[in-house]
């Protein structure tokens, strides 16, 4: 007979839609309507959110007013905003610009990381861990996410055993927490097990973080297995729209709602209101001009998912 799921009775979300969401999208919205899209998260209960990356505005426009979102946002008090960087320069933007937390990327392919960063994977360790260093210093949080972490479109398959090493190399600047992400989303519910299994079981007291794409439709499972797994902390994107501009047909984060769903339905708590998060995705499918790419935004609820 086999033992019962253990499943926690509280998870975190991170909001990641004004950043992760938004970058890829062909429509570039106004500072004025990302910072409603940003009071709309907040008003459903979420918290900690991704507002904006601090990356060379040519390469990604949709993202090139990440000073003035911020600069719209100190009115918030309970937001707890997050800034991508990949540098040193982009650090120091995002601390000027009074982000709360600092996130980086390091990507687990040679390839990808060449050409989402311009450097290799061992040269973009070294730069986070001197930007964690400097985020210490200011007083900052800090976080590190391993991107490509289940498979580069580049590369192929990524062997675990060098996840596991980046993650012990990126853990010595001691981050609040590591997250792994299904950048292109190709991860099945088996890999994401025995990946979150392994860090914990080589970085014990290091707090994972999940972040899947649903792709290839396997996002909500992966979600699932993640916290299964014991992950404390998903990222989620109102909608499910986003993707990485520099992966090619790496669309569709795991929508925010359809997360919300599955763990209120399973008890577990996120303090977040349902019936918000799909009146924000529909709102902000009218403003991208694109259809929701999420299911429960189509579908509805059910009774049995609480508001919060």
């Amino acid at each position: 007979m086999t033992s019962p799921i253990l499943l926690p009775s509280h998870i975190e979300i991170v909001e990641v839609g004004p950043r992760d969401g938004l970058q890829n999208e062909s429509t570039v919205l106004s500072t004025e309507t990302k910072l409603e899209f940003i009071q709309r998260a907040l008003s459903a209960g979420l918290r900690r959110i991704e507002v904006a990356s601090f990356v060379n505005p040519k390469r990604v426009p949709t993202m090139a007013d990440a000073e003035a979102v911020l600069a719209g946002l100190r009115q918030y008090p309970d937001l707890q905003s997050i800034g991508l960087v990949l540098n040193v320069k982009g650090f120091e933007r995002a601390a000027a610009a009074g982000c709360h937390e600092i996130g980086m990327a390091v990507v687990a392919s040679d390839t990808f990381n060449q050409r989402n960063q311009g450097a290799t994977t061992q040269e973009s360790i070294v730069a986070w861990l001197d930007i964690a260093a400097r985020a210490r210093a200011a007083g900052l949080r800090y976080q590190v996410t391993i991107s490509a972490a289940f498979g580069c479109p580049f590369e192929g398959e990524v062997p675990i055993e060098r996840v596991i090493d980046i993650a012990k190399q990126v853990a010595q600047a001691q981050p609040i927490e590591i997250a792994v992400a299904d950048t292109i989303g190709v991860a099945v519910p088996t890999q994401v097990t025995e990946l979150v299994s392994r860090l914990r079981e080589a970085l014990p007291g290091m707090p994972i973080r999940g972040h899947f794409h649903n792709t290839r439709n396997t996002g909500l499972a992966n979600a699932y297995a993640a916290v299964a797994a014991g992950v404390a902390t998903l990222d989620a994107s109102i909608g499910g729209f986003g993707g990485c501009p520099f992966a090619p047909a790496a669309t569709g984060n795991v929508p925010t709602e359809d997360v919300i769903y599955l763990m209120s339905r399973m008890g577990i708590q996120t303090g977040i209101n349902l019936d918000r998060l799909i009146d924000t995705a529909h709102w902000l499918s009218d403003r991208l001009g694109r259809p929701v790419p999420g299911a429960l935004s189509k579908a509805g609820s059910f009774p049995g998912a609480r508001a919060a």
